[in-house]
């Protein structure tokens, strides 16, 4: 096992009530993470206190998280670290009450023997949210705890500033950790390092170079069992708010004066600040053919499930560049990228038929899904004779390093973040109503929405909202791989 930096992890052991222990996020994710975490060294020691509506026992959940590791563990499960694992499970029922909760949050720091600090986790649907937070100050479990909270946060404005108000009425902001599983990536960070550790780039990233910016988060899976909540939100909550934004924030945000979470925060806040409120107009709102006939789905329902919308900065540094942002379900391929276009060059000397111009403006890519990827497109001569240009591309893939296994799954990276009280990637309870704030116009006029094809790429109006520019996916070319000729 690699050694582990120090102040990587936690100074302290950690006790984590994990409520929705037995729900798919905590199969899915947060065991396999947490177990990874544990057994890495990440952490100085950790128990774990399972919490859901389920009448089991502390043997029944160990059976539940093995099996979980077994389906969902990308690493190999050793049985030594699985036993040592399972060791430091307990399980509460919610019917248990607050008497049983406090008393195996006792029982797992005795067993820790020095000192330690507490990490509630509520993997729980929205309207469970509070009942937990209330469930964890009637166990005398807030002071000195620190408490995870998974979107959405509210629905609105209203809804957002009243969670937050009853929020603050138990933890304080700085005990609230409000994840977006998409900041904990590390393409999503390399943007940081990118942006403000090369004096290459750091100086045309404005609107005097940069012509506008694509965040582009197709999804090919459909709802599953969601369509209830999903009935509830639809694309623009779902990910629109919760993600998409947050990744804007890191894109467009001034530079902080250091890399501490305060100022990471606040140039993040400013971003969503100085953010248009966004308009019907520029929105185009779809819904899959046959989401209607989905088993929990009103059958007149307006919900959409893609969403595509222009937006706008109001700043000194991107004053008049468009941002396009685009997610949906059931669409024809599953990426998360961000491109940023650059301006072409004000005038060509390239004779007509060069192919200068024909692919496009020159584009640097973000690959935001787990394997980091980034990629430079620009025109190249063709070699021969007379002056031929072909759209050409330099290409980065952390497989290509000898550091790949090194690299944190999203969830892993947030808990750790958490356990250590460091906020960089989290949201604010500031940011998160700014964002509702800039949603009022569209949420209380919504444009009507139009049908696409499942596999499609959307409905067709998304092409008149970008024109005159094109969307970056589907891609021309695919990423190269390094292992094959050509390409």
């Amino acid at each position: 096992m690699a050694k582990i930096p120090p102040g990587v992890g936690p100074r302290y052991p950690q006790v984590v009530v994990l409520f929705g222990a037995t729900g798919d996020l905590a199969r899915r994710k947060l065991i396999s993470g947490l177990y990874h975490l544990a057994s890495s060294g990440f952490i100085p020691g950790c128990r774990v206190i399972g919490v859901s509506l389920d009448d089991l026992d502390a043997d029944g959940f160990r059976a539940i998280a093995r099996q979980a590791l077994g389906d969902f563990s990308a690493r190999k499960v050793s049985e030594a670290d699985w036993q040592a694992f399972a060791a430091g499970l307990d399980y509460v029922p919610l019917s248990a009450g607050a008497p049983a909760l406090r008393a195996a949050v006792e029982r797992a720091e005795q067993a820790i023997g020095r000192e330690s600090r507490r990490l509630h986790y509520l993997s729980v649907p929205p309207n469970a949210a509070l009942p937990a937070v209330h469930l964890l100050r009637e166990a005398g479990l807030v002071d000195g705890a620190r408490i995870v909270m998974e979107k959405p946060f509210g629905t609105d404005l209203a809804s957002a500033r009243s969670l937050n108000q009853r929020l603050h009425e138990v933890f304080e902001e700085a005990q609230i950790f409000r994840i977006d599983h998409f900041l904990g990536k590390e393409p999503a960070q390399n943007i940081l390092a990118f942006r403000f550790a090369n004096g290459l780039f750091e100086p045309i990233w404005n609107r005097n170079f940069i012509d506008h910016v694509q965040i582009d988060v197709p999804e090919t899976l459909g709802l599953g069992k969601r369509a209830g909540f999903y009935e509830q939100t639809g694309a623009y909550r779902d990910m629109v708010v919760t993600h998409l934004f947050q990744i804007l924030g890191f894109m467009a945000m001034e530079p902080p004066t250091s890399l501490d979470p305060q100022p990471i925060g606040e140039e993040k806040n400013k971003v969503f600040r100085s953010m248009l409120p966004i308009q019907p107009g520029d929105v185009v709102r779809g819904q899959y053919s046959g989401y209607r006939r989905e088993e929990g789905v009103d059958p007149d329902s307006d919900t959409e499930t893609f969403i595509a919308l222009r937006c706008h900065i109001d700043n000194w540094r991107w004053a008049g560049v468009p941002f396009y942002l685009r997610t949906g379900k059931r669409m024809a391929e599953g990426q998360r990228i961000i491109s940023i276009a650059f301006r072409e060059p004000p005038k060509s000397m390239f004779p007509p038929g060069s192919g200068v111009g024909a692919q496009g403006p020159d584009h640097l890519t973000f690959d935001l899904a787990d394997a980091t990827k980034m990629s430079l497109s620009f025109y190249g001569k063709r070699p021969g004779p007379g002056m031929r240009l072909d759209k050409l591309s330099l290409q980065f893939a952390m497989k290509d390093t000898d550091l790949a296994g090194e690299v944190l799954e999203a969830y892993e990276r947030l808990i750790l973040d958490a356990m250590r009280g460091d906020r960089t990637l989290f949201t604010t309870a500031e940011g998160i109503e700014r964002l509702w704030e800039v949603s009022v116009p569209l949420l209380e006029n919504p444009p009507p929405v139009r049908l696409y094809e499942p596999g499609s790429w959307g409905p067709k109006p998304v092409h008149q909202l970008i024109a005159p520019h094109a969307w970056r996916l589907p891609f021309e070319r695919a990423w190269r791989d390094p292992n094959t000729t050509g390409g």
